[in-house]
């Protein structure tokens, strides 16, 4: 319980939402949530339904522990994933144009032989 508190802890300091806004989104009391944070008090399944939506996540994805630094990791590895494969879709449309242009010239040169 204490490391799912943990996340939700970072979580909640992500979005720079104050113990009082979540305990009111939650519909519990600001004591009630801080026992979560602080793994004091069990989470039940609803509870934890509830928590994920409100940070617009999966419950596997909240319990699914890992420290904020490989988070920050995991982000900027996929971040550069992904523009490495905007960058390879770039090069391939552009070798499609490329096989466009000498087909269309192939053609041209054979309909004037």
């Amino acid at each position: 319980m204490k490391l799912i508190g943990k996340k939700i802890r970072m979580l909640r300091h992500q979005k720079g939402w104050s113990q009082e806004e979540v305990s009111k989104q939650l519909d519990i009391s600001i004591p009630a949530f801080s026992k979560i944070e602080t793994g004091i008090t069990d989470v039940n399944i609803s509870r934890l339904e509830q928590i994920s939506a409100l940070f617009k996540l999966t419950v596997v994805q909240l319990l699914s522990y890992s420290e904020p630094e490989q988070e920050l990791r995991l982000t900027a590895d996929m971040d550069a994933l992904v523009k490495k494969l905007h960058e390879r879709e770039s090069e391939v449309i552009d070798l499609q144009k490329k096989i466009i242009e000498l087909y269309e010239e192939i053609r041209s040169m054979k309909s004037f032989a």
